[in-house]
């Protein structure tokens, strides 16, 4: 089972604001390749990787989408290759009902706000 990732541990890890904003970031848009009464059979397998995805620290935020994908996930800054490979293990994409697309970017601002995100996404 993954390791649990606690905000102190974020913090106290996170490099400085300069190192960040150097960081390669992803961004997953799911897209249906099924009709949604197949999808919604799959949903909670699906729900419950997601879970796991937050609990290991790999899922920053998800949410349904609301234009062009079906659902948006951020991640963590991690090797390309793994992401693609925890993509791949996504119960929807197993049981072929769903792909998806990864867009890649290099994050260099973000709002005062989101402060426990940056430090998460440094980690």
């Amino acid at each position: 089972m993954g390791e649990t990732v606690s905000l102190a541990t974020l913090r106290a890890d996170a490099p400085q604001a300069a190192e960040f904003y150097h960081r390669i970031m992803y961004i997953a848009l799911l897209t249906y390749t099924a009709p949604e009464t197949e999808v919604d059979y799959a949903l909670p397998d699906h729900s419950d990787w997601v879970r796991k995805q937050f609990t290991k620290g790999v899922f920053l935020v998800s949410g349904k989408g609301n234009g062009a994908a079906d659902h948006v996930i951020l991640t963590r800054s991690v090797q390309r290759g793994r992401l693609d490979a925890i993509l791949a293990s996504d119960p929807f994409v197993v049981q072929r009902l769903a792909r998806y697309d990864v867009i890649e970017f290099t994050a260099t601002r973000t709002a005062q706000e989101l402060l426990a995100i940056n430090e998460a996404i440094a980690s």
